[in-house]
């Protein structure tokens, strides 16, 4: 019996080490030999998640034919990553990837890391804050009052409390949008939205047109739902949405979903001007695609100057050609697990209806309590309070990756929750593999690409400030001299940080 549970192909995964850089050689050290390169490349990429652990590699003659490189090579990089735990083989059944005893499993997303840990490690892999007390309180303490009527009913409602749908339909019209409660669905968090417009939309091998760089955590749920994802890259820096790369990739791949981050995209913090919304969206219109527009850091801007384009839905009122997800998690609470869904009124119902195979419904007691929050201009004074914390974490960290690490690029956004940092020709990966090493969890840029895109890159989200932001470079810097120096010799643990 097989102990694999999926595989990776040749292409797919020389693709993947191709677009790692090569470790920076220290003072007075030699360049590795290729197999230990290899032998390197792969166990990188298996403690990031990019290929998950059982999973099946290519065979040794079929890998050394993508790489160019001899069957010897690919043969000496196996048994090395035998001898370490990160493969097991068997006759007959191949190779597969494992990780070696006492070593955690490499997560595939960015989950949040357990509280207990964040004394002695400074978690930068989740753009989540704590939750803007007293509105939290406030909320469920409303949210309880609220909730006798509806106790004495089956508690299932899979297009969303009345109220709820009815308070998010009048919010989208004041914002310029007419909007019928029809037109709405509650979910479980921006992820549960997303989920099931993939699985209604976009069956398995149907292709998804994503930005490049994209939200992780998005493209790998639409990678375990199946689809081929298409990437299309972003303009330089914050100049958001290239057109006539959009144009030609919904003209020639012709994909049935398109996914984007108008507002304060993540991980670069790019805003999308009107213009680009408006050309998009007819754009997506006259190609037959569904255009999927995450609004989930949309109340996010965190400069006075920010001047907020119309949503992209202002182009399509109707929702037949944009589906828009928004969320309470990010400009309010991520344990407040509670998205929606704006779209056509069929839409919705062909969404309500597939629900019944997957949760039934969204918990009424948090519906409530985000129901209270905008009825009572909670939210508001929530948000507000989330916008100053994210802003003063911005700054800090901001200045603090300019003092440690000047060599660092990035430019500054004007609102969300992350900084997009090229790292002066050090790979993300190392960094990221390094980081843990000194006490800081860090995403790697090719998280947020297609392939092994974005090696030069890693995000740094704005959820810690002062002393912690500072801390949190110094440690960055420490990593990134672990890396120059060809991550050798043994490394301190990092010592307890208490803000």
């Amino acid at each position: 019996m097989a102990q694999w549970t999926s595989a990776v192909g040749a292409a797919q995964l020389a693709r993947q080490l191709q677009a790692q850089q090569p470790r920076p050689a220290g003072p007075g050290t030699r360049k590795p030999p290729a197999y230990r390169a290899l032998a390197d490349g792969i166990r990188l990429l298996v403690l990031e998640g990019r290929v998950p652990v059982a999973a099946r590699l290519p065979a040794e003659r079929e890998l050394a034919l993508a790489l160019t490189v001899s069957r010897t090579t690919v043969a000496a990089a196996y048994e090395a990553l035998r001898t370490e735990g990160f493969l097991e083989s068997r006759r007959g059944a191949g190779s597969w990837t494992a990780v070696p005893a006492g070593n955690p499993l490499p997560a595939r997303g960015l989950e949040p890391l357990p509280p207990e840990t964040l004394g002695s490690l400074i978690d930068l892999g989740c753009a989540a804050l704590p939750a803007p007390e007293p509105w939290l309180t406030r909320s469920v303490q409303g949210a309880l009052e609220e909730l006798p009527p509806y106790a004495h009913t089956h508690g299932d409602y899979p297009a969303g409390l009345p109220a709820l749908r009815a308070m998010l339909a009048e919010r989208y019209t004041a914002r310029g949008i007419p909007t019928m409660p029809e037109q709405i669905m509650v979910t479980t968090g921006a992820m549960g939205a997303i989920d099931a417009i993939c699985h209604l939309f976009a069956g398995r091998g149907e292709r998804i047109a994503v930005e490049s760089p994209s939200y992780a955590n998005i493209l790998q749920l639409m990678r375990e739902a199946g689809a081929r994802l298409v990437p299309v890259a972003m303009s330089e820096g914050l100049g958001s949405w290239d057109l006539g790369r959009w144009r030609q990739v919904l003209r020639d791949a012709a994909p049935r979903l398109a996914y984007v981050v108008a507002d304060f995209h993540n991980p670069t913090g790019a805003l999308a001007d009107e213009d680009q919304r408006r050309r998009l969206v007819e754009a997506a219109r006259a190609a037959g695609t569904v255009l999927v527009v995450d609004e989930t850091m949309a109340e996010l801007h965190l400069d006075d100057d920010v001047d907020m384009p119309r949503p992209v839905c202002a182009f399509d009122p109707a929702g037949s050609t944009v589906l828009t997800v928004g969320s309470a998690s990010k400009a309010f609470w991520a344990g407040m697990r509670i998205g929606w869904v704006r779209a056509a009124p069929d839409v919705i119902r062909s969404l309500v209806a597939a629900r019944a195979y997957a949760d039934l419904g969204t918990p009424v007691l948090e519906q409530l309590g985000v129901n209270w929050l905008m009825r009572t201009g909670g939210w508001e004074e929530a948000v507000g309070l989330r916008r100053a914390q994210a802003r003063e974490n911005r700054d800090a960290l901001v200045s603090a990756v300019r003092r440690e690490l000047p060599e660092w690029e990035f430019e500054v956004p004007k609102g969300g929750l992350t900084l997009w940092v090229r790292t002066g020709g050090l790979s993300g990966s190392r960094l990221a593999e390094a980081g843990e090493r000194v006490g800081v969890r860090v995403p790697s840029g090719p998280r947020f690409g297609v392939d092994g895109a974005f090696e030069g890159y890693i995000r740094l989200p704005f959820t810690v400030g002062g002393p912690v932001a500072d801390e949190a470079a110094s440690r960055l810097a420490a990593a990134a001299r672990l890396v120059e120096s060809g991550l050798g010799g043994g490394v301190e643990p990092p010592r307890t940080f208490v803000a």
